[in-house]
């Protein structure tokens, strides 16, 4: 499968996130930029989950419908042509890191996946619902991990 190139100006891969994007601090999503976009690609879905949260990963947003000519979203703007969906918080939209205190860093992966068709998704999925769907369907896809700690 191919690779798509995503990159953010506010952080680079496994490193901090800046507090401004944590739930309790400014709780906007960081910017983002992304190339190597197959030609063949109808939408782009981006996912954005931590592994470490518990038993199943905890979805912090899920924008589908963005164009895959967009190159980026910045800083707390949904992405051109996105759907922005309830995440795990139970809001719309981008639902920041919110680890427990004094846990070690939790990991945040940013993946953004280049698709020929949507997904037919449920009213609300969660992250596992969303890795089901995508199964044998991505084009390409490419990933960035941000970590956060209260």
């Amino acid at each position: 499968m191919a690779g798509i190139m995503l990159r953010s100006t506010a952080f680079t891969d496994h490193d901090q996130l800046p507090g401004r994007f944590g739930r309790e601090d400014g709780n906007v999503s960081p910017p983002l930029e992304w190339s190597d976009v197959p030609e063949s690609a109808t939408e782009l879905l981006l996912l954005v989950e931590d592994p470490d949260a518990g038993r199943s990963p905890f979805l912090h947003w899920l924008v589908t419908g963005i164009s895959p000519t967009s190159g980026g979203v910045a800083e707390g703007a949904v992405p051109e042509g996105g759907r922005e969906w309830p995440n795990g918080f139970g809001t719309t939209g981008w639902g920041g890191p919110h680890p427990p205190q004094g846990e070690e860093a939790h990991r945040y992966f940013f993946r953004l996946y280049a698709l020929e068709r949507p997904l037919d998704l449920a009213e609300a999925p969660q992250a596992a619902d969303v890795h089901a769907a995508l199964a044998g369907r991505e084009l390409a896809s490419g990933t960035l991990v941000g970590t956060y700690r209260r």
